[in-house]
């Protein structure tokens, strides 16, 4: 296990019913004035809206409202908010809904006090002050609740980069009731519980020796989210799956699972090129290119990925040929991704592979570049196969 520095400052309110402590959140964490950031509709759908507006009435905070934030959030957005929250002398920014509008206001609360463009933050340029952010969330798949990153597509190039990686982007707290995501529609569903999964995986494959106690971590939550998600799927009311989830989603990245060890992240670093090119959910792409991912590279630790296999999804272990085993695992976790209605091929979220060497040209203008990756390098010929693969 390598040396660590674990630092997770975010409250966390859980359970049906803790969003009427909304307001008084704000107000414990300084707030006086709010810039609420969410998407389309479904939070008045599903009485998030109502709810967090009567508890920040009750605990007389005034507010200002940013509605619309898109799944793969743009960095149109993000000026709109800066602007409104600078000229509204807002003071804390609380999003409300699932990953895109907690990574909007993110990237608002670093702009807000930053002479320059936000932008610069997503090059790599250290940010150094914030506003702070708090979410109510209504969805279980990013754990931007929770975690010090965040992910914003930059309009007319379209890049989509997630290079900021600080603890200052953590919310100072996070309402989580299960109940609001009992009314998602079934896909956005599996694509979460997808994204989770994923979240874990791309720690889990790791170089690093002796880190049993995170993997053991790892195992069980992957565990948790492969069975609880059917559930969810069967019975959108089921509260205890919906609430397994959305704690699980948490977990899985606010990096508890993650220290001490090196961690991969290819998997996510080449779906961000596809879901900008194809604005899929993010979850759908990664379907489509972890279990690419997966059979290029298991031949680097093939007694990890039959780890992965025994563990998480019961394969018998071959002991004479492990690497059975290790593609049994992928074929278990195909299987899996489909049983939830998550698509495992190119065609099925529009892709076409006449367009990967695009894709890769396009990661190489990222900071960092090539090559990326965790448990072995992937370099611009590595990509290229592994979006092959998945175009099969």
């Amino acid at each position: 296990m390598n040396n660590f520095t674990f630092y997770s400052p975010t409250l966390f309110a859980f359970g049906d019913g803790e969003e009427k402590n909304t307001g008084a959140l704000v107000r414990r964490f300084g707030g006086t004035k709010v810039l609420m950031v969410y998407g389309g509709g479904s939070i008045k759908r599903n009485g998030a809206y109502d709810d967090v507006a009567a508890s920040l009435r009750a605990a007389g905070i005034p507010w200002v409202e940013l509605g619309g934030v898109q799944p793969n959030p743009r960095s149109g957005k993000v000026y709109e908010g800066i602007e409104l929250c600078r000229r509204e002398g807002a003071d804390f920014i609380l999003a409300v809904g699932g990953g895109s509008a907690i990574d909007t206001a993110k990237a608002i609360g670093v702009g807000v006090p930053y002479d320059g463009d936000f932008w610069d933050f997503y090059s790599k340029k250290a940010a150094e002050k914030t506003v702070p952010v708090g979410v109510v969330l209504t969805l279980s798949a990013t754990g931007s609740e929770a975690s010090d990153s965040s992910v914003i597509t930059l309009e007319g190039e379209n890049l989509k980069w997630g290079n900021i990686k600080s603890d200052i982007y953590r919310p100072v707290f996070a309402v989580m009731n299960p109940r609001y995501t009992c009314s998602l529609p079934a896909y956005q569903t599996a694509s979460g519980a997808t994204d989770m999964l994923s979240h874990i995986m791309e720690r889990y494959f790791t170089p690093t020796e002796h880190v049993d106690v995170t993997d053991r971590l790892c195992e069980g939550l992957m565990k948790t989210i492969l069975t609880a998600a059917p559930k969810a799927l069967e019975d959108p009311s089921d509260y205890n799956a919906r609430a397994d989830l959305m704690w699980a989603g948490m977990l899985a990245h606010n990096n508890l699972c993650g220290v001490g060890r090196r961690q991969d992240w290819a998997s996510h670093q080449i779906e961000h090129e596809l879901s900008a090119l194809y604005d899929c959910a993010h979850g759908a792409g990664l379907a489509v290119v972890t279990p690419a991912w997966m059979n290029y590279v298991m031949d680097r630790d093939i007694a990890r990925f039959a780890q992965f296999a025994v563990r998480v999804f019961g394969c018998e272990m071959d002991f004479r040929q492990p690497e059975n085993t290790a593609r049994a695992g992928v074929e278990r976790l195909v299987a899996w991704l489909r049983s939830i209605g998550m698509p495992t091929t190119f065609a099925e979220i529009g892709a076409k592979a006449g367009d990967i060497p695009a894709m890769v040209a396009h990661r190489a203008k990222k900071p960092g570049g090539f090559p990326f990756g965790g448990i072995t390098p992937i370099h611009e010929d590595d990509m290229a196969a592994i979006l092959e693969l998945a175009a099969r």
